[in-house]
């Protein structure tokens, strides 16, 4: 399986008073004019995926939108309340291998939690390697079975570079 973590754009300041709970955030303008062009390099650069999976909160939501629609033919998009922000990384892996029939698939979450699932995948222990910009985004290859510390790191890039290589 190949995978791709892609961090939600820039989205509004939290505010508990226009967004209650925190899941009805959006991006902002400009949020979503950066996660567009960091989408359209993410889509060119990894040719075409199977399904993209997202957290169920408005922001990523709206980024795993914004990533369809970057593909010529747009893959299919699943809430997956494990991608949620504050979520655990072990619960990803068990949701990965359900969906084990998808070849190429894309995440669509929040940090820490893409941080420590992407470590998990790498190291076998849920500590992040670092942290995805907004927008930003890594791939990594299961050549085997998905399984924890199983995973290869291809790349990690962040916003700019992403939409660098969407205007090309």
């Amino acid at each position: 399986m190949e995978l791709y973590a892609f961090r939600h754009g820039p989205s509004e300041e939290r505010d508990p008073r226009r967004w209650p709970g925190d899941t009805a955030r959006p991006l902002t303008r400009e949020g979503v004019r950066a996660t567009r062009r960091a989408a359209r390099g993410l889509a060119r650069f990894s040719g075409p995926i199977d399904r993209i999976a997202t957290s169920p909160l408005e922001r990523a939501k709206a980024s795993a939108h914004l990533l369809a629609d970057a593909f010529d033919r747009p893959p299919r998009i699943e809430l997956w309340p494990e991608l949620a922000s504050g979520g655990l990384a072990g619960p990803i892996f068990d949701r990965l291998v359900r969906a084990s029939e998808v070849r190429r698939l894309a995440i669509v979450g929040h940090e820490p939690t893409l941080g420590a699932f992407l470590g998990l995948a790498i190291t076998g222990e849920p500590v992040a390697l670092g942290r995805l910009s907004k927008a930003g985004a890594a791939a990594i290859r299961f050549p085997n079975a998905v399984a924890p510390g199983a995973a290869h790191l291809d790349w990690v890039a962040t916003r700019k570079q992403l939409a660098a290589l969407g205007s090309r």
